[in-house]
């Protein structure tokens, strides 16, 4: 009849020059758009999945420690609340780095349409010079960390001697390593990439100063009292840097500056060594980015097709 639409007839197409909408997936849930590249990246998280990747990420650390230890007692070595031998500390430690990385993917996929690399970060910087200033403010928070350790004294941690650092070449390079490199990746994507972007519906302070917290508490265990202050300081500034960079990448590296210096310091490093570290650490990790995205761990945002003007 005159007037009606066969069931069969194709949809109508858009004039030429007008883009195609965006189509809702099946399920309901409005596309991934990623957005502005020159800030972080907003996701829908909702703000109490934070708590959820976090809570997450401490069951599999849990669940993984025992599946090192386990088998390292039935083999015969001692493994014991006051002694941990620095091979078991170290494999038990980059499985809780893994665990990080893990349980924030699995949170975006529940409470997400899907999971791409943008969504934690893992693109370049935006263009733009907010994300620099920020980062000429992390090297004042490093300058500052300095003079607070000289004022209130806070002692040394003891990671290096629970890693072993003066037991063998191999275990100071494995340590080395897993401090500078792996664990600034993965704390960044946990605590930078998921918690604080599940929590930017608060508002960017309030997001920025729960998970300066949140990453504080988390060194308790390993960082003496008196560090937590900085450690959470250091953190919300990361945040600010995420905000501004719209990237993950340069919270990496200001991370494991971070790391290297005091791990140089507990060394009792000459500046040359900590020096080397830093350029290692850097280079360690664009290295793991470049293999990422080789591999397709990594993968580019699609970009919105162009259409016919």
């Amino acid at each position: 009849m005159p007037g009606e639409i066969s069931p069969s007839a194709p949809p109508a197409q858009p004039p030429p020059g007008v883009a195609e909408p965006a189509r809702t997936p099946p399920g309901g849930r409005a596309p991934l758009i990623e957005g502005d590249p020159s800030a972080a990246p907003v996701t829908g998280w909702p703000w109490w999945s934070a708590l959820l990747a976090l809570l997450g990420a401490l069951v599999l650390t849990t669940i993984g420690a025992l599946i090192v230890y386990i088998p390292a007692r039935v083999f015969g070595v001692e493994v014991t609340t006051s002694h941990t031998p620095p091979g078991i500390t170290i494999a038990a430690t980059f499985i809780q780095d893994l665990t990080f990385v893990i349980a924030p993917l699995i949170c975006a996929n529940v409470f997400g349409y899907g999971v791409r690399a943008w969504q934690f970060g893992l693109r370049r910087p935006g263009v733009g010079w907010g994300w620099a200033a920020v980062m000429v403010l992390g090297l004042a928070f490093l300058l500052l960390n300095a003079i607070w350790s000289q004022l209130v004294n806070p002692g040394k941690e003891k990671l290096l001697e629970q890693l072993g650092t003066k037991e063998s070449t191999l275990l100071l390079i494995l340590s080395a390593g897993l401090t500078c490199v792996v664990a600034p990746m993965c704390e960044e994507f946990l605590f930078r990439g998921y918690i604080f972007t599940a929590l930017r519906s608060w508002g960017l302070l309030p997001a920025a100063i729960a998970d300066g917290l949140l990453f504080g508490g988390v060194h308790a265990s390993s960082a003496p009292a008196l560090d937590l202050l900085p450690l959470a300081a250091l953190g919300f500034g990361l945040c600010l840097l995420y905000r501004y960079s719209g990237s993950l990448y340069p919270g990496m590296g200001a991370h494991a500056l971070n790391n290297s210096l005091a791990f140089a310091s507990l060394a009792a490093w000459s500046w040359l060594g900590g020096l080397a570290l830093i350029v290692a650490a850097l280079g360690g990790i664009t290295a793991v980015i470049w293999t990422c995205k080789r591999v397709g761990l990594i993968a580019p945002s699609a970009r919105p097709a162009r259409h016919a003007t």
